[in-house]
């Protein structure tokens, strides 16, 4: 039986998806987008860190790669007017360490003993610094020439003795050297311990002086040691530009001379300023903040000051000493206000000339003091002075006139010229912290308040403003910008800058000008030494005395405590230096400014002008008292000597036997007084003692014979030959001298005569 097969066939499978090849599908997608996120955020960070970071990035790298050590510049210098070093920086050196190049503790030890004995350094401290693995660390900077000897030494010392050789080098440094100390310190300043300036010209012009900085840029190995030298690349440092000033060494060494003096001789509690300023262009010649510091040790208070704050709680020591380094480094010229007193009235004078209020005929009536509104406003002379001229009331310094002179003007004309004088603005002189006048504000300013602002009471301003504005008085009526610093050059003398005259407006015209210098040169002629006379030259100016208003603590035993003050100009018929001196709250027996600030003038002013070359006018009187040079004598014979002597004016005494001179006394070209006397020895006598007399109180002419009578003689100074009286002498009384010895006798105002402003 035949059976018919058919060969099935298996059904077909379907194509749906199961669970693992869904499963399989969102893990591919899911690391596709891993990875297109991750690149992308990889993407965008290498973006961010190229085109963002990227300078950062390369120099955080250079960094790694490189150890940049910074090589000081030399500071410029700072000269005065005619190239006198006023400041510079003297070479020094730092010493510095490879410490690499130790190879064990004996070595390291040997170096640091020598090193903190020879730098005065702690020994651990440099220990520590021989243990750094580099080829460069600093152990001290700023080491002089005995100190670097002793340290080329030990380096000789350890490559013989311990054989480790260039472990130790001396770089380049600079330290800053002022030559002349303390002179015309509030105007130089000084610089900190790293050379940058923090007072005076130092200061303002600190990016002339720096200079700049050199490098030296050495390669690090992968450990990050420095490589060794021959992988150093050195930039040179740039030299900085010198300064020179206005300042004259001359003349700013005889006023602060003077200065010095005044301040012992007067007892004065508050310092004391003097300027002097070139009338036709600002130039400051001289500027003097009294007893200033040692510019090379300007950190160190002096001594009577330390021991003040000794006394004190020591939780207040710290900031009382800071207190005191401050104000000795102020520059009272152009930081401080004062009240100008009656010094203000050459301006009240130029302003009512210029507006026309006051003519040579006008007249004013003093009656000891003026009533205006509810107060009293009295004069110095108590008893008044009558009937008087205007120029007659300028001599006079008479309040009660120029409180009639001010009316004149008027409040709002009066406010004009303040602020075209210049006082309402700080004069833009080159140095730090000028300060702001003090002036009623627009519209509070009342009739008693322009009363006592006509003689300078009531307002406050810098001594530099009130020099600046008497130059404008003098020199035609132009204010100008004073300036300390006259030209710039590099360290090749190549000028670089220049500082010229600045004119601001012209605030008077030149005929009222003309008839201001004939006013000033009016009042010492009228006052004598308590004017600003000196002997010889056309001088002018007006004397001060302002009470210091708003003065919490009276600090003087008069009733009240005053600044006292002269400002004066020379010569009177072509002006070409103005001088301001105050002295600030004066203790001893006088306070007026004719009695203790025009002295000071006339000392001043008396050495001055024959240092700037100006021509003398000496009158009769004055020629009767000038000192003259004492001639020769020796090596002729008695007969010609005396014949000699007689001719010169002298009067000749001869000791000793022998027909010849040999020595004599007073010695050759002695400044003495016309007709003194000198004794001409013919043997090897020995000279014959005289008592010394006192000359305080004398007149001029009794000061001579007073001398001849004791046989000795003397050299006039100060105010000779305007009713001065002798105030000091070189010799005391009573010491014994040799016949003939010269006694330097000073002559001051007479304070019991004349004017009292």
């Amino acid at each position: 039986m035949e059976y018919n097969k058919k060969k099935s066939t298996p059904p077909k499978k379907r194509a749906d998806k199961g669970p693992n090849q869904r499963l399989r599908q969102r893990t591919a997608v899911l690391i596709i987008l891993i990875l297109v996120v991750g690149f992308g955020a990889t993407l965008l960070r290498l973006s961010f860190l190229t085109m963002v970071q990227g300078s950062e990035l390369q120099e955080k790298a250079v960094n790694q790669q490189l150890s940049d050590t910074v090589l000081t510049a030399k500071r410029g210098s700072i000269y005065d007017a005619k190239g006198t070093t006023l400041a510079e920086s003297a070479s020094v050196w730092q010493v510095v360490l490879a410490p690499i190049n130790f190879t064990n503790d004996e070595q390291r030890q040997a170096a640091a003993k020598g090193l903190s004995e020879i730098l005065g350094l702690d020994y651990e401290n440099v220990l520590e610094k021989t243990k750094q693995q580099n080829y460069y660390t600093v152990v001290k900077r700023k080491i002089e020439v005995e100190q670097r000897d002793k340290v080329i030494e030990l380096q000789e010392k350890l490559t013989k003795d311990y054989d480790c050789g260039a472990v130790i080098q001396l770089l380049d440094d600079y330290k800053r050297y002022y030559p002349k100390d303390d002179l015309a310190s509030c105007v130089i300043g000084f610089t900190g311990a790293d050379e940058q300036g923090l007072e005076g010209v130092e200061y303002k012009y600190d990016d002339y002086l720096s200079g700049t900085p050199g490098r030296i840029v050495t390669a690090k190995n992968a450990r990050g040691t420095n490589m060794p030298f021959q992988f150093e690349q050195n930039v040179e440092s740039q030299d900085g530009n010198n300064i020179y000033l206005t300042i004259d060494e001359g003349i700013q060494s005889i006023c602060e001379k003077h200065m010095a003096q005044a301040i012992i001789d007067n007892n004065v509690l508050n310092r004391g300023v003097c300027i002097a300023m070139d009338v036709n262009t600002g130039a400051i010649l001289a500027m003097v903040t009294a007893n200033g510091y040692n510019l090379n040790d300007p950190y160190t208070l002096p001594t009577d000051t330390q021991l003040k704050i000794k006394e004190l709680p020591e939780k207040e020591q710290d900031a009382e000493e800071s207190k005191s380094l401050a104000a000795m480094w102020r520059n009272k010229c152009v930081a401080d206000t004062y009240m100008p007193g009656s010094v203000f009235k050459m301006c009240t004078a130029s302003m009512a000339l210029e507006e026309g209020k006051i003519t040579d005929s006008s007249r004013f009536t003093c009656g000891g003091y003026m009533r205006v509104e509810d107060y009293d406003i009295g004069c110095s002379v108590t008893s008044g002075h009558g009937t008087q001229t205007f120029l007659e009331s300028f001599c006079h310094s008479c309040n009660p006139a120029f409180i009639q002179i001010g009316q004149l003007v008027g409040i709002d004309k009066f406010r004009d010229y303040y602020t075209a004088f210049g006082f309402s603005e700080k004069s833009g002189i080159d140095l730090p912290g000028e300060a702001d006048d003090s002036f009623w504000p627009e519209g509070e300013m009342g009739m008693v308040d322009l009363a006592v602002a006509s003689f300078g009471q009531n307002f406050n301003i810098t001594p530099l403003s009130m020099i600046t504005a008497c130059a404008a008085v003098c020199n035609g009526g132009y204010v100008l910008q004073p300036y300390v610093v006259s030209k710039i050059t590099d360290s090749h003398g190549n000028v670089i800058k220049t500082m010229e005259k600045k004119v601001k407006r012209q605030v008077i015209s030149n005929e009222t000008s003309k008839k201001m210098c004939d006013m000033l040169a009016a009042y010492p002629e009228a006052n004598g030494a308590s004017g600003g006379y000196v002997a010889g030259y056309k001088t002018g100016g007006k004397t001060g005395t302002s009470e210091k208003i708003g003065v919490e603590k009276k600090q003087s035993s008069f009733e009240k405590d005053y600044i006292s003050s002269f400002c004066g100009i020379a010569p009177t018929d072509d002006p070409q230096i103005a001088l301001l001196v105050f002295l600030d709250t004066p203790d001893g027996g006088a306070y007026y400014g004719s009695q203790i600030a025009a002295p000071i003038f006339i000392n001043i002013m008396t050495e001055l002008l024959p240092y700037l070359e100006i021509k003398t006018d000496y009158s009769d009187e004055d020629l009767a008292y000038l000192n003259v040079s004492m001639g020769d004598y020796t090596t002729l014979s008695v007969d010609e000597a005396l014949k000699k002597a007689e001719a010169d004016g002298f009067i000749a005494t001869v000791v000793g036997s022998g027909s010849t001179v040999l020595s004599q006394i007073p010695a050759v070209s002695n400044q003495v007084a016309a007709g003194s006397s000198v004794v001409l020895y013919t043997e090897g006598n020995q000279p014959e003692k005289v008592t010394v007399p006192s000359f305080i109180g004398c007149a001029a002419y009794e000061a001579n014979s007073v001398a001849l009578e004791a046989g000795v003689n003397v050299s006039y100074n100060g105010a000779v030959s305007a009713g001065g009286v002798a105030v000091a002498q070189s010799i005391a009384e009573g010491a014994e001298v040799s016949r003939g010895t010269v006694i330097s006798v000073t002559f001051a105002a007479n304070t019991s005569e004349g004017n009292s402003d």
